[in-house]
């Protein structure tokens, strides 16, 4: 699991070693908090297998969806490195597989072994510059643009073939799908009534299944 967290990717075998002592696993049930909004952080969380929402609760009890975290995802994105309360409450969509490696313990390594401390902020410092280039792209597109996007990444990230099918475990609603990219329940109603329409996907109550996968990338591309 280290060896294909991106974080970890320029360690050799004797540092993803000293890693592996301290990292802890843990599996986390469907509709399961993990951490609370501004709790102390505790550690760093790797999704082996899994998808997670982040969101944040405004002062009339509202819910807004700051971002979805599938498979290979690191959160919180505030990281290692920064000594700040939780920044929002994550809940396990489904049942969820992590890797958690505990900040206290994690700086402790890195003061033993500085190559590591390197090594991490050199990728992290990619990383950061790779979300600014995708979030400059996602913000350039429209709503249909966006919600296309984000079906085909859960397709990818979390869907589970069937035959031609691709079933998506989704336990959200479509105002919380519309909260995600910044739009609004009504867009995303329409699209998905003609998507259905089209044949190229399903909707259930927690599921979401595409039947064409060649058809809902071409839409994308319309």
């Amino acid at each position: 699991m280290l060896q294909q967290v991106p974080l970890f990717r320029d360690l050799n075998q004797q540092e993803l070693a000293r890693v592996e002592e301290i990292a802890i696993y843990r599996v986390f049930r469907k509709k399961t908090t993990i951490f609370m909004e501004g709790s102390e952080k505790e550690a760093v969380f790797f999704i082996q297998d899994g998808l997670v929402k982040a969101y944040k609760t405004d002062e009339e009890g509202h819910e807004q969806i700051v971002s979805l975290l599938q498979t290979g995802d690191m959160f919180p994105h505030t990281g290692f490195f920064n000594q700040t309360p939780y920044p929002a409450t994550t809940e396990a969509l489904v049942d969820t597989h992590l890797l958690a490696i505990p900040v206290h313990a994690f700086e402790q390594l890195i003061l033993a072994m500085p190559s590591i401390a390197i090594k991490v902020i050199d990728v992290m410092g990619a990383k950061i510059r790779e979300l600014q280039q995708k979030l400059q792209q996602f913000t350039g597109h429209n709503a249909n643009f966006r919600i296309l996007s984000l079906l085909l990444q859960l397709a990818d990230k979390h869907g589970k073939e069937e035959g031609s099918r691709i079933h998506i475990e989704l336990p959200m609603t479509n105002q919380e799908l519309a909260n995600t990219i910044g739009t609004s329940r009504e867009t995303v109603n329409r699209l998905l009534n003609q998507l259905k329409k089209e044949r190229i996907v399903e909707t259930h109550r927690s599921e979401i299944i595409i039947l064409d996968m060649y058809g809902l990338k071409r839409w994308r591309e319309r």
